[in-house]
């Protein structure tokens, strides 16, 4: 069993704006700060644990492209803020957890509970040599997540969302 954290493997959400106000918002990169993979390559399992209140702002983006300039301190701050409490509700569903049904050499099947539903997803496994990158496209209302919105919904953020998940291909040396 390969245990991993933020310190061997990453995770990030990308978010995508849209409505009448778009260009004056920013497609944003989070990174969850807080969490726990235990893969194991033999039996083929996958679980994994997030902690809810670790996303913080990695980056705005500019076609598709980091745009670090574009936020001040106070606009990640105040960011973060908004979606451990209204987006995430994190005091009140402080974990998310996905564990696998079945993984192949391609593709991850599984169970993930975010915001207290459970849904089954599937994503597929890209090796890149040194690491496995995994991407999955969530639709936040399916989660009973209400994608954040402003200015009487003329600015928000679309209900999908990116996951993406880079590991290892080899346990880290220890």
């Amino acid at each position: 069993m390969t245990k991993l954290d933020a310190s061997q493997a990453q995770c990030w959400v990308l978010t995508y704006k849209e409505g009448l106000l778009s260009p004056l918002a920013h497609d944003l990169k989070l990174a969850i700060g807080g969490f726990e993979l235990d893969i194991d390559f033999t039996a083929r399992t996958v679980e994994a644990r997030f902690d809810a209140s670790s996303l913080r702002v990695d980056c705005a983006l500019h076609s598709g492209q980091p745009a670090p300039e574009l936020l001040s301190v106070y606009d990640c701050q105040k960011i973060e803020q908004e979606i451990r409490a209204s987006v995430l509700e994190s005091d009140r569903y402080p974990e998310i957890r996905f564990r696998s049904t079945q993984v192949t050499d391609r593709q991850v099947t599984g169970l993930l509970t975010l915001h207290g539903c459970q849904r089954t997803v599937s994503f597929p496994i890209q090796n890149l040599g040194e690491r496995h990158l995994c991407e999955v496209d969530l639709h936040q209302p399916d989660f009973h997540i209400r994608p954040y919105r402003a200015f009487l919904g003329t600015l928000r953020i679309a209900p999908i969302v990116r996951v993406v998940v880079s590991v290892p291909t080899q346990s880290p040396e220890t």
